[in-house]
């Protein structure tokens, strides 16, 4: 395993993340294919063993339960300082005013119920799930920097966005000496690189680290066109990210398969090995429900490709719609 500094901070964290949003209650939230804690442990563990430090969840994840999951598995099967956990507060997470959003009354609550469902005091790094169209960035800001003071997160980052907005909230929090953004994650992968026109040069400029979600497009990128998985068959927020595509992302699928093929290695080696050569990538948030899952991330970091295949890998891509910000 790699490890490299999240940024410009001092903060070491493994070249691989590990998502945990497929670890939760199956009958609790919107993922019906996650799977329930019996089932969990073992990959937190593996992940461990792989020498994998640095997990993500959130609070909305199977209604708290992912945070309940890891927080139990790592007590369990580590030293809480020798990893990085990092979480997400917007979305809702209960009926009523104030259940969602980036308010400081949702902040300051949300903060202490994911520590309380994670058994810990503090996380390592706290990020906004979405931007909050119904709260001033002011305020959220202000909120994010009382957490850091608090010593309840040590560090905080952002995800999907447009790249103006994250600038806006960089510049204020600079202005206003409030604590800064250190990390965006946002959606990575050969299907989709949208984000390579604004936001990774403002994040390579900024010193700000790149942790992408869905860096295998959700699994598209791993297996036949054709071949269907149960989670793309109930992931709802999923099927609206290449729904427009699927013809020019069908011929993506296929280069890296044949790449893949001609290497001797899976797609998803491929696949990966292109998002950890993008510059400034940090560390991809990888899933894994398989053990193959977590064995290809690994050893991805030792597939080097060459710029001929960078370039056959990215030749059929065509512009897309911004998708993943809401």
């Amino acid at each position: 395993m790699d490890y490299v500094k999240l940024g410009r901070t001092g903060l070491e964290v493994s070249r691989l993340c590990l998502g945990c949003m497929s670890y939760g209650a199956p009958d609790r939230g919107t993922h019906p294919w996650s799977l329930p804690e019996a089932e969990s442990r073992p990959f937190i563990k593996k992940a461990l063993e792989s020498g994998i430090t640095f997990f993500d969840t959130a609070n909305v994840y199977s209604d708290g339960t992912s945070e309940e999951i890891l927080g139990r598995a790592i007590k369990e099967f580590t030293r809480r300082d020798d990893v990085v956990i990092a979480t997400k507060v917007f979305n809702r997470m209960r009926p009523g005013p104030n259940g969602a959003g980036l308010s400081r009354k949702a902040i300051l609550a949300e903060i202490d119920n994911s520590l309380r469902r994670l058994g810990t005091d503090y996380v390592d790094l706290y990020q906004i799930h979405r931007w909050d169209y119904a709260t001033p960035i002011e305020e959220t800001l202000d909120a994010l920097d009382t957490v850091v003071r608090s010593g309840k997160a040590r560090y905080i980052g952002a995800s999907s966005m447009y790249a103006w907005q994250f600038a806006q909230a960089l510049a204020l929090s600079d202005r206003h000496g409030w604590a800064r953004f250190v990390s965006m994650q946002n959606f990575v992968n050969l299907l989709y690189r949208e984000e390579e026109r604004e936001m990774l040069p403002l994040c390579k400029a900024e010193g700000i680290g790149v942790i992408p979600w869905s860096p295998l497009a959700r699994g598209r990128l791993t297996r036949p066109w054709s071949e269907t998985s149960a989670r793309s068959e109930t992931d709802e927020f999923g099927k609206t990210l290449h729904a427009a595509t699927a013809s020019a992302d069908k011929v993506v699928v296929e280069q890296v398969a044949a790449i893949a093929a001609a290497r001797g290695v899976p797609p998803a080696q491929v696949a990966l090995a292109w998002v950890l050569q993008k510059d400034p990538i940090t560390a991809p948030i990888v899933g894994a429900t398989k053990a193959a899952h977590l064995d290809d991330a690994v050893a991805a970091l030792s597939l080097r490709l060459s710029p001929e295949e960078i370039v056959a890998l990215e030749a059929p891509y065509i512009p897309h719609a911004v998708v993943g910000f809401r």
